[in-house]
């Protein structure tokens, strides 16, 4: 027999609209949404609203936004909606009083293959470690984040150039696509359910997937050029790898959006730059050359952009 849903959904950015968006064009009955409170933000520090409140006001959705989730006049208004499943999808931990509070039970979508790159950033790490395919995953939210037992998962490759907007972008849309399928699932009442500790045999093969922070983005370049390549695109267009260049005992801090390998030969370090086309950073592990970048102080731009207008001579690295 059919499930009858009422659905709460909870996201805040535009990886999450792309489901809500999904659900709503195949008319399935949204009670409410749950999003970040709006906060100042920009230099203007102007309010600031989450992708998904806009995308839900547009759609006539009833939104909530709370400060706590164990606020009782939220948890008052999250039953009062009645709502029989909750979806998340790039949201914040939830308290078991709200997880556990639907009939159907709370899923979340995560943008890895689980078990492996648990945490707030799978989709920089697989990039970061070289993966060649990730993927999206649908499962129960239980007490440890990122655990639950598996409904689904979607394969997606990973291009060699890919960057993790890219992989941002193709997950996405697969998880849309993939939370469809789950609700229709659990709207039959026809899926089974898949424990992560059957999925490995020691926690040892488990690849972690932990925040960010700006330390975690400067370029080591002492490492395999392979893996600094790996790490600039893992990281861009956001958070960003960085590194500090020096020209006259003044340094510069620069933001790398994107590098080319050039050779994995054996060189000094140097900088070096015709200063119309190209800066090449050679290392003792290879040499790469720089496609884009963001100069302190400047807009991101192409090399060959800025090479117009400056020139980039007599600079080294900071090691």
């Amino acid at each position: 027999m059919e499930r009858k849903l009422r659905i709460v959904f909870m996201g805040t950015p535009d990886f999450a609209v792309e489901t809500l968006k999904v659900l709503i064009e195949n008319e399935y009955n949204l009670v409410g949404v749950i999003t970040a409170p709006d906060r100042p933000a920009g230099r203007g520090q102007k309010i600031h609203e989450s992708a998904v409140k806009k995308y839900a006001v547009e759609q006539g959705l009833t939104v909530l936004q709370p400060l706590k989730f164990k606020n009782e006049e939220f948890l008052s208004e999250l039953k009062a909606l009645n709502a029989n499943l909750q979806i998340v999808v790039a949201f914040r931990m939830l308290p078991e009083v709200v997880w556990d509070m639907p009939k159907y039970g709370t899923f979340n979508l995560h943008a890895s293959l689980l078990p492996q790159y648990r945490g707030a950033a799978p989709i920089n790490w697989a990039i970061i470690n070289g993966e060649k395919e990730s993927g999206v995953t649908t499962f129960f939210i239980e007490k440890e984040i990122d655990t639950g037992k598996i409904l689904f998962q979607e394969k997606v490759a990973i291009g060699d150039k890919d960057n993790a907007g890219v992989l941002h972008d193709k997950l996405m849309e697969t998880g849309g696509k993939l939370v469809l399928k789950t609700v229709k699932a659990i709207e039959e009442d026809d899926f089974t359910e898949t424990s992560q500790e059957s999925l490995f045999v020691d926690e040892k093969e488990l690849k972690p997937a932990h925040k960010i922070f700006k330390q975690d983005c400067k370029i080591d370049w002492n490492q395999d050029i392979k893996k600094i390549h790996n790490f600039v695109r893992g990281l861009s267009p956001y958070p960003c790898a960085w590194t500090e260049f020096t020209k006259e005992e003044k340094t510069f801090s620069t933001k790398i959006y994107e590098v080319e390998i050039i050779d994995t030969k054996k060189h000094d370090f140097e900088v070096k730059s015709d200063n119309k086309t190209f800066i090449h950073v050679s290392t003792p592990k290879g040499k790469l050359s720089i496609i884009e970048f963001q100069p302190a102080g400047k807009r991101r731009m192409k090399i060959k952009d800025y090479l117009k207008g400056n020139s980039f001579d007599k600079y080294s690295l900071i090691i």
